[in-house]
Order: structure tokens, then C-alpha cells, then sequence
């Protein structure tokens, strides 16, 4: 089984974001809770469903990631975008993604 994360959009301003082990929602997939066997994927699973029923996040998934070099890597291109940030500025205080990581 892949590593998973659980990854969402903040209602309030559309940023991707990630839940870490404390269970909150954050900007930064380097400290994102990584769910390494099933029933960690089902925990998970089960908090992104009550923080969508409760109106804090939209579009949960979870996604699979890996680990480089101490790094968390999305394994879909679609999500490594996500993770490195928007590819136009479209949120106060958020750049544009890093072209480097979206390739790798």
C-alpha cells in the first residue's frame, strides 16, 4: 500500500490544504499527517467526511504520496500543482507554484 495523505480546499479561500497529526488543516505538505497502513487511511478518510459535513473544507481526498530525501512527493501531477501552489495569483499573500517541484 502507498503512503497516503488527506489533502482538501479551505472553504474560506479555495488554498489547498493538509491535515497534519495534531488534525489540523495546513498550507504546507512537508508536515501533513502521512497514513501509512489501512486503518490510518481509514482514519482519515473519516475525518476529511466530518470536516466536509462541517462546512471547513471542500474537495477532500486522499491521495498518494511518497517520501524523497526527507520530502513528501505527491505521486500525481495534479496534486504535486496543487502542493506547490497556485500557477496564477489568485489569493492575497500566495505565489505562484514552483515549476521545479511540479516537474520532478
Amino acid at each position: 500500500m502507498a503512503d497516503k495523505v488527506l489533502t482538501a480546499n479551505r472553504l474560506t479561500d479555495g488554498i489547498a490544504v493538509w491535515l497534519d497529526a495534531s488534525g489540523d488543516w495546513v498550507e504546507d505538505l512537508q508536515v501533513a499527517f502521512i497514513a501509512r497502513h489501512a486503518e490510518a487511511v481509514q482514519a482519515l478518510e473519516e475525518t476529511g467526511k466530518r470536516a466536509l459535513a462541517d462546512n471547513l473544507v471542500v474537495d477532500v481526498n486522499v491521495i498518494d504520496v511518497e517520501e524523497t530525501d526527507g520530502k513528501i512527493w505527491p505521486t500525481r501531477l495534479r496534486e504535486r500543482i496543487r502542493a506547490a501552489g497556485p500557477t496564477m495569483a489568485y489569493a492575497k499573500d500566495h505565489g505562484f507554484a514552483d515549476p521545479n517541484f511540479i516537474a520532478a
